[in-house]
């Protein structure tokens, strides 16, 4: 059949070919008569292109098919060795579910269309019930090490981004896991993490040096009752980290020498009842840490040391009823802390030593009834710290010792009707510090010994009907300490070296 194919495309070709040679000859003058060889080497090289071109599309086909045998028999395989692994991870035996561990990982890395299911496999793994104390009911023998094991495994696919094995644009789920130990260190995720629900009770478990650089990776709904978390030297640049509604009833999470360039840390909503979060020397050049709505009842959190030169760190609507938040020796030179609304009725916010150059520290609309704050020797040469609007009837606010020589501090419309005010020693030599329109009906206001050589303190349309205000051992070189127009009616005042203003 094929030989009369070949026939019938050979003299249908070889017609078409005379054609074209006869006119070809019949066109020229005087009109010559058809060279037969002309014809016959134009179909046999017709043919030969012909042949040619079917025989390479019959290999081009014959490969396809080949390798489409090698692809579904790889990929038979490939699955075989995933229900083998599967097997294995399920395994009573802890060194059969090691072995299990180690082959879904090599084949996560050989087989790129299914690397998140083998991924998905192991954390999986990682959120079955476990039991840490070997002394308790449901412990297995073992088990501790299979699951160090997955975490180091999932570890060292982290370390370098642009590895054909890497794992660090993929998933990773541990919701409702109990950690006792890991290291993710020097890890690179820029995919999602999921450590909702989890569960921190004894170890150590470490992100340091981690990179993440967008992504998303969530605490929310975390409980940390024991052991650390690290996150020491992490690099932010973007993305999320969510520690919203986590509570913290013991142990450490730690960001201390972190560096936040972009991307949100959320601990809206979270529960300080014990532990310490610290961000010791954490640098702020962007982004956002958000402690918004938290509650305060117990436990540390603390930015000494931190370096504050963008950014936005945000306490609003927090409750203060116990613990501490420490920004001792802090460095504001940008940026923004938002105190908003927060409700001090107890525990202790601590500025001491802070340096303020820069940025604005917000506790408007503030309510202070117990607890304290301290500015005590914090050096404000610029930015701002804004109490408008607060309430202050009861609980100490301290400026002891404070260096005024720029900037600005102003207490525009808050109200004292008790609890304590101190600027104990404090000197001022630049600056302004404002009350203007301020309300004072009980408790105390104390310059005791504060030196006066410039700047200025405004108590501009102040309205005083109690409590006391002392200047007692101040003194008085330079600056100015002005009460225009204001309403005297009951307040107790020391006037110290200051001229005593009409009315009082």
């Amino acid at each position: 059949m094929a030989l009369i194919a070949a026939g019938v495309l050979g003299w249908g070709i070889y017609h078409y070919a005379y054609d074209h040679f006869a006119q070809a000859a019949g066109d020229q003058k005087p009109s010559k008569p058809v060279n037969i060889n002309d014809v016959l080497k134009a179909t046999v090289t017709a043919l030969t292109l012909i042949g040619a071109v079917l025989a390479g599309l019959y290999a081009y086909r014959k490969q396809l098919l080949a390798e489409g045998d090698a692809h579904r028999a790889d990929a038979s395989q490939l699955a075989e060795r995933y229900t083998t692994a599967a097997e294995q991870l399920g395994h009573d035996q802890a060194a059969v579910r090691l072995a299990g561990v180690y082959a879904l990982a090599r084949l996560a890395d050989d087989w790129v269309e299914q690397r998140q299911v083998c991924i998905d496999v192991l954390c999986a793994y990682l959120r079955m019930p476990y039991e840490p104390d070997p002394a308790a009911t449901g412990h297995k023998e073992g088990e501790r090490e299979v699951r160090q094991t997955i975490i180091r495994v999932i570890r060292d696919h982290l370390q370098q981004p642009d590895a054909l094995t890497a794992w660090c644009q993929h998933n990773f789920d541990f919701t409702g896991a109990v950690f006792d130990g890991g290291n993710f260190s020097n890890s690179h995720f820029r995919g999602t993490v999921v450590f909702a629900d989890a569960e921190f009770s004894a170890g150590t478990v470490s992100f340091g040096g981690a990179a993440f650089s967008g992504g998303t990776i969530r605490f929310n709904d975390a409980v940390f009752s024991g052991g650390t978390v690290l996150f020491g030297g992490a690099a932010f640049r973007g993305g999320t980290v969510d520690f919203g509604g986590a509570a913290f009833s013991g142990g450490t999470v730690l960001f201390s020498d972190a560096a936040f360039s972009a991307g949100t840390v959320d601990f809206a909503f979270a529960a300080f009842s014990g532990g310490r979060v610290l961000f010791n020397d954490v640098a702020f050049s962007g982004g956002r840490v958000d402690f918004g709505r938290a509650d305060f009842s117990g436990g540390i959190v603390s930015f000494g040391g931190a370096d504050f030169s963008g950014g936005v760190v945000v306490f609003g609507g927090a409750t203060f009823s116990g613990g501490a938040v420490d920004f001792g020796a802090a460095e504001f030179s940008g940026g923004t802390v938002h105190l908003v609304g927060a409700e001090f009725s107890g525990g202790m916010v601590h500025f001491g030593r802070a340096a303020f150059s820069g940025g604005t520290v917000h506790f408007v609309n503030a309510t202070f009834s117990g607890g304290t704050v301290d500015f005590g020797n914090a050096r404000l040469s610029g930015g701002t710290v804004h109490f408008g609007g607060a309430a202050f009837c009861g609980g100490t606010v301290l400026f002891g010792g404070a260096a005024f020589n720029g900037g600005r501090v102003t207490f525009g419309n808050a109200t004292f009707s008790g609890g304590t005010f101190a600027f104990l020693e404090a000197t001022f030599s630049g600056g302004t510090i404002t009350f203007i329109g301020a309300t004072f009906s009980g408790g105390s206001v104390d310059f005791g010994g504060a030196e006066f050589s410039g700047g200025s303190v405004d108590f501009g349309r102040a309205t005083f009907s109690g409590g006391a205000v002392t200047f007692e051992r101040a003194t008085l070189t330079g600056g100015r300490v002005t009460f225009d127009n204001p309403t005297f009616s009951g307040t107790v005042f020391d006037w110290g070296p200051l001229p005593v203003p009409a009315g009082a």
